[in-house]
């Protein structure tokens, strides 16, 4: 399975799996990021880090360590 870090800028891609553990998982629930979300990605700073997506409506930022948690297609 690819990961959030690997998707490309432009890209709309769908939350298949979430694979954190514990408060990090609930963190990243807690931001709108769950199953079967629709997440845009917009920008990916020069050393890849922060990536900068939109999520339900509003715009979010995730460290690379985080997008990493999070599987798509």
């Amino acid at each position: 399975m690819r990961t959030l870090k690997e998707a490309k800028i432009g890209e709309t891609v769908k939350v298949t799996k979430l694979t954190g553990e514990g408060a990090v998982k609930r963190r990243i629930m807690d931001m709108g990021i769950t199953k079967g979300t629709e997440i845009y990605i917009r920008k990916v700073a020069p050393l890849g880090d922060p990536i900068e997506i939109t999520v339900r409506g509003y715009e979010l930022s995730l460290r690379k360590q985080d997008a990493e948690m999070i599987e798509v297609e």
